[in-house]
């Protein structure tokens, strides 16, 4: 199995080092989850992929490879899997680990020349001890860095700045530490960010949102202060935020994030205020997980909106209000969880999620007549009765925003074909 498993890996590190050398103006990156057995694919555009060291032969590149690789094996302390018994000679590309390409033809190669550059680094559970070294910065070519499920620790230096070229970094399930890798802001080519399951603390520059990043994972680490106020402005498809300290409420901007947000996690933190007004309205959001938080107040109208969403979590909040059709109507919906709220009641369509397949986990509210609900003396104050949460009175029905652009293309496509 572990031998399958390596050569799908080889087969997908394979496709990503063509794809980067034959594409001149636009990259797309591809990530490789092997220990959660999930492929995951994103896409972005960078133009600003100069090297600043293109004027390196290639021969030096590869003599430089050698001296940046056996620099960093020396600062790693402990390789149980005997990896890097593989990093000896001066074939850099035969090292374990190591992915090299011609980066005029595309072509992956196991053999070091001088048309031949180092195009990536994935050492992903090799369970290594050690930290990084600033020579890394010196593999300008290279295209992705997988190091999780290693014991790395220290910062990021840096100088890592210099990786212009790089488009995947994955640092995540290592002992890092420190305050957000800021270093990351400057990569040019970055679309594809992970450093969850680490021990990065501190808050969350506003610059991590403005970022042309397709993947957001930070989850796991002990983030704090409150999420920037330009969350929405993210074009990022997934952002990951679970399992930190973050406080204060969720950005207003949160409400009108564009159509390519397609899950984002908030569990598990200290939020508070109320769920914003416009979450929804011009999304198509497949995933939204608000548990373990304290938000109050009622739930937006503009929830309705989901009409993609498979996975709605709001559990172990302080919510109240009803649960209405709006919500229980949704027509993706697989799983709703509303456990440990304060909703008084559910409509009718509510009722009949069960018979749609759909998980429906409404305990420990205040719904009369249920099984599992509160006490009535923990009913009898609902937690932000005084908390205003703005709601704008929205027309009927609901127009919602990517909906209607969703409608307006196919209406200019069916215009099109049937123009002369």
């Amino acid at each position: 199995m572990k031998s399958q498993n390596s050569l799908i890996l080889a087969y997908y590190l394979f496709l990503i080092l063509i794809h980067h050398f034959t594409t001149t103006k636009a990259s797309f990156g591809v990530g490789v989850g092997v220990g959660g057995g999930v492929v995951w694919i994103g896409g972005g555009n960078n133009n600003n992929n100069q090297n600043p060291k293109s004027f390196e032969s290639p021969t030096s590149k590869m003599d430089s490879a050698y001296s940046v690789l056996q620099t960093w094996k020396s600062s790693i302390t402990h390789d149980p899997l005997k990896i890097l018994d593989s990093w000896v000679g001066s074939n850099v590309c035969s090292y374990k680990g190591i992915f090299c390409a011609n980066p005029e033809n595309g072509i992956a190669s196991t053999t070091a020349s001088a048309s031949v550059v180092v195009a990536g680094i994935d050492l992903n559970h090799a369970n290594l001890k050690g930290t990084f070294v600033k020579e890394l910065s010196l593999l300008t070519d290279m295209t992705l860095l997988h190091l999780n499920s290693n014991r790395f620790s220290g910062t990021v230096p840096e100088n890592f700045k210099d990786l212009v070229s790089l488009q995947e970094l994955d640092l995540s399930n290592n002992q890092l530490s420190g305050s957000f890798p800021l270093v990351t802001l400057y990569m040019p080519s970055l679309i594809y960010l992970d450093i969850r399951f680490n021990f990065f603390s501190g808050s969350l520059p506003q610059e991590l949102f403005n970022k042309n990043l397709d993947a957001i994972f930070l989850n796991n680490n002990q983030f704090e202060g409150e999420i920037p106020t330009n969350l929405g402005n993210s074009p990022a498809s997934v952002i990951n935020l679970a399992n930190n300290k973050l406080s204060g409420n969720i950005p207003a901007s949160f409400g009108f994030m564009g159509s390519k947000i397609k899950e984002i996690l908030f569990l598990n933190n200290q939020l508070t205020g109320c769920i914003p007004e416009g979450v929804g309205l011009f999304t198509e959001m497949e995933v939204l997980d608000v548990s373990f938080n304290s938000l109050m107040g009622h739930l937006p109208d503009t929830l309705s909106c989901l009409q993609n969403i498979e996975v709605l979590n709001l559990a172990h909040n302080q919510l109240s209000g009803e649960l209405s059709d709006i919500i229980c109507s949704l027509r993706s919906l697989a799983n709703l969880t509303v456990a440990y709220n304060f909703f008084s009641g559910f409509s009718q369509q509510c009722s009949k999620l069960n018979f749609r397949n759909v998980g429906f986990d409404f305990s420990l509210n205040c719904i009369p007549g249920r099984i599992m609900q509160r006490p009535e003396p923990e009913c009898s104050m609902i937690p932000g009765g005084s908390l205003s949460c703005l709601r704008i009175p929205t027309p009927k029905p609901l127009v919602c925003g990517s909906m209607y652009v969703s409608a307006s293309k196919n209406t200019d496509s069916t215009s099109q074909s049937h123009s002369p």
